[in-house]
């Protein structure tokens, strides 16, 4: 396969013609009178239809030709489409049935290497247990490890101190949809019961975590954050759970996504920033922000589609990274796009985010987008060998940082004539979302979703998408990719992590972005001078695709002379005069995915 094959593969085919005037429910469809009575006029079909072909873009058709795509699409293509929905479409999320046809992300022809060994993680010695709860719940993942090692704290007793931070700290934050503790006592037992056989499984052996509430365990709910799916259970195993309960950590909670993985609104209410608990996480992983920012948990899984890890990051002031597509299996987690969707870890720490991602990467079986990708050591990668760019928008200290470590930083402006990035992501979005939840919009379950002006709209717009312009987006992106390809000229680069063009085009090229706490700024019209909140500063360090360990290595050599990420949000205490009125006034709308 030629570069420019390899670097897209279209996606499932769509079969789509317009039947405005068809009744869906019966096969097969009456055909359409020579006429319309509508008051005292007749209306010839032939008008009807222009309506829907202008709608479509399609006002090219004579109205012979119009006529008889009518007739075909009663006859031959309804027939079909209902036939494929009754064998694919009979229920939501995607669980099942995948497309046959994969994305791969990949720049280079060249073989690919064999799968990286495990990384080599910094050895700590001295570490002790604090006194204090609440320190030892900011502590990473590597301190929390070595105290279980040296069985200063047992994995029983960790466990406890996060659940009962999660329980207190969700009346505020609305973060939770589900404790697991029945699982959390059993499997944090079982790690010290291991332990005490000799037996130390790594760095995660003990550890609490929280997964995002569209990641499947059994015996638990998993509700997609949505109403309608709220009593559901899923006994399906999902990968990256598999991942972590190998590496012997412990499921505390099932942590908010906003409805059907879609911003921070939920059925159960709305999640708030730890920082500024009067605005909201924005999502769609805001309990994996919000927990981890409020130190409820050490780490949490959260996914992206678009931008769905990267907001929450950045306004709850958590380092996350959002790996290559295809770096960390997806089977059991409800899909969006599986062009696109993609899960990562949410983390105190770039640290941290290697070893997560050292513990949950590898090829899925029954994800056929997942790889083996070549990683080499985030913990060994030499900088002073890097060129990093920084772009206009780049945050200056991470920038300065990195010089002063001996990396050669320049300048940067990665160039693409393609200038429907924003709607690529969109349609590519949009129609493989409803394809997987197709019966949710055919059996009007959409009128009860949490906010009418997000999916409901949305995928009543990607019904009408024609499949030959979804192929076209395709191949749109297929030139985006090449054309980013060729213009990356350095090893990673610098930018903001939640600009709407950079999350859209990093989200169909399938590139690793890690977003990185750089400081903090006073809020808006604060209350009170003496607020204790605060805006958080982020930034984005973006690598190439299968070179996240780039990203990983310059993040902890930003992270290892400053301490931004070590910082705690002001929940207990927000500050003299500093009351945060209810509702609050400071209204945070709905994140748009619509451009």
């Amino acid at each position: 396969m030629d570069k420019a094959a390899a670097a897209i593969t279209p996606s499932p085919p769509l079969c789509f013609l317009p039947h405005l005037f068809l009744n869906p429910t019966t096969l097969p469809p009456p055909p359409l009178p020579n006429s319309f009575a509508y008051g005292t006029d007749k209306i010839s079909p032939v008008l009807l239809l222009k309506d829907g072909f202008k709608m479509l873009d399609a006002s090219f058709f004579n109205d012979t030709k119009m006529l008889e795509i009518k007739k075909g699409a009663q006859e031959l293509n309804i027939p079909i489409i209902r036939a494929n929905r009754k064998l694919v479409a009979s229920t939501n999320g995607g669980l099942h049935n995948p497309s046959c046809l994969i994305f791969n992300p990949q720049w280079s022809r060249e073989e690919t290497k064999h799968a990286s060994k495990t990384f080599n993680y910094p050895s700590l010695s001295g570490v002790e247990r604090l006194m204090n709860e609440e320190d030892i719940a900011f502590m990473s993942i590597l301190e929390l490890g070595q105290l279980i090692k040296t069985k200063q704290i047992t994995s029983e007793e960790l466990t406890g101190i996060f659940l009962k931070r999660l329980k207190r700290y969700n009346l505020v934050l609305e973060s939770v949809v589900t404790f697991t503790e029945e699982l959390a006592h059993k499997q944090a037992k079982e790690a010290d019961l291991l332990l005490a056989q000799g037996i130390y499984l790594g760095p995660l052996h003990g550890i609490p975590y929280g997964l995002k509430d569209i990641i499947a365990v059994p015996h638990y709910k998993t509700t997609w954050g949505s109403k309608t799916f709220k009593d559901q259970v899923l006994n399906i195993e999902a990968w990256v759970y598999k991942r972590l309960k190998s590496a012997g950590a412990v499921l505390v909670a099932k942590l908010v996504t906003g409805s059907l993985a879609y911003d921070d609104i939920w059925f159960g209410g709305r999640t708030r920033n730890p920082w500024n608990i009067e605005e909201y996480t924005t999502g769609s992983s805001a309990g994996p922000a919000a927990c981890t920012s409020a130190g409820m948990v050490p780490f949490a899984i959260g996914s992206e589609t678009a931008g769905s890890m990267t907001y929450p990051a950045a306004r709850c002031g958590v380092t996350a990274l959002r790996p290559t597509f295809g770096t960390v299996g997806r089977t059991g987690v409800m899909s969006i796009s599986e062009s696109l969707d993609k899960l990562g870890p949410f983390c105190r720490s770039a640290a941290d985010c290697s070893i997560v991602l050292d513990t949950i990467r590898g090829r899925d079986p029954d994800d056929l987008s997942s790889r083996d990708i070549h990683l080499d050591d985030p913990f060994l990668v030499d900088i002073r060998k890097l060129t990093v760019g920084y772009l206009e928008d780049a945050e200056i200290e991470v920038v300065n940082v990195l010089k002063s470590k001996g990396v050669n930083v320049v300048p940067f402006k990665l160039n693409y004539t393609v200038d429907s990035v924003q709607g690529i992501l969109n349609f590519t979005m949009d129609v493989d979302m409803l394809a997987h939840f197709d019966e949710w919009q055919r059996s009007s379950k959409d009128d009860d979703y949490e906010a009418q002006d997000q999916w409901p709209l949305e995928l009543r717009r990607a019904r009408v998408i024609p499949a030959v312009d979804y192929v076209q987006a395709q191949r749109a992106r297929g030139k985006l990719i090449r054309e980013v390809n060729e213009s990356f000229k350095v090893d990673a680069f610098v930018g903001n992590a939640t600009d709407w063009e950079k999350v859209c085009m990093g989200n169909l090229v399938g590139m690793p972005v890690i977003v990185v706490p750089t400081g903090f700024t006073q809020i808006s019209d604060p209350p009170s001078n003496q607020t204790r909140r605060r805006t958080t500063v982020t930034t984005g360090i973006y690598a190439p695709p299968d070179h996240d360990h780039i990203a990983l290595a310059l993040a902890m050599a930003y992270q290892s002379v400053t301490n931004h990420h070590k910082q705690r949000p002001p929940i207990d205490d927000i500050g003299p005069n500093d009351l945060i009125p209810n509702p609050p006034k400071a209204v945070i709308p709905p994140r748009l995915l619509r451009c």
